[in-house]
């Protein structure tokens, strides 16, 4: 991965050719394969997986497959902390047609999904590194919405989708996760674009009053 620096701040990252994202604490980039050992640290812990849906993994081989066969699909960005350069979660924004799961038919939207690691549950870190992906989608991939699924009773991921804009749209019930072998109650939240864009224009309004 190229690193470039200004004043001793990072300010680019590239992986492969991919650019990454880079906020004050965190780069997020492509998984590889020596991330291994640092998923399965911490995806072996109950209290990460079956919140959002999957089994803690039992061993460094499983945690090889799901860097092979989940993470490293497009879209897919290990969450690495700057201070000590560990692999603490993953985040993806997933994007096309949500109409199999109730969530329209319209092909310009996506859905961002996440965990952290529990060291790191009550940093704000999801949210930081979810904000780089939400200005992405409607800024540079010209989005018109955004979801967040979260399943019934996970409270932290229903207010990442709050501190981010995300208003409660609807739920479903029964929604099979296979993973687990049974099913869960689903809860769904979006942004349109129009609400980003209200947003933004909110956040420099005070600055534009300045100037005139």
């Amino acid at each position: 991965m190229k690193l470039s620096y200004v004043n001793g701040k990072l300010i680019e990252a590239v992986y492969d050719t991919v650019p990454c994202f880079i906020t004050e604490r965190l780069i997020l980039r492509p998984w590889h394969m020596e991330d291994v050992e640092d998923l399965f640290k911490y995806a072996k812990d109950p209290d990460i997986g079956l919140s959002a849906g999957w089994k803690p993994h039992k061993d460094v081989e499983e945690s090889m497959e799901v860097i092979e066969n989940v993470f490293m699909k497009p879209g897919v960005y290990a969450i690495v902390y700057k201070e000590t350069n560990e692999v603490i979660g993953s985040i993806g924004l997933h994007a096309g047609s949500k109409k199999s799961r109730g969530l329209g038919s319209d092909e310009n939207q996506a859905e961002i999904g996440y965990w952290i690691a529990k060291p790191y549950w009550g940093r704000g870190l999801i949210p930081e590194a979810a904000k780089e992906l939400v200005d992405f989608g409607f800024l540079e991939l010209g989005l018109n919405r955004i979801w967040i699924a979260y399943f019934d009773g996970n409270h932290k991921s229903k207010r990442v989708a709050e501190k981010l804009g995300f208003t409660y749209s609807h739920f479903a019930e029964n929604v099979v996760v296979e993973a687990l072998g049974e099913t869960k109650k689903e809860h769904y939240m979006v942004l349109n674009k129009d609400e980003f864009d209200e947003a933004i224009k909110l956040k420099y309004r005070p600055l534009l009053a300045q100037r005139s």
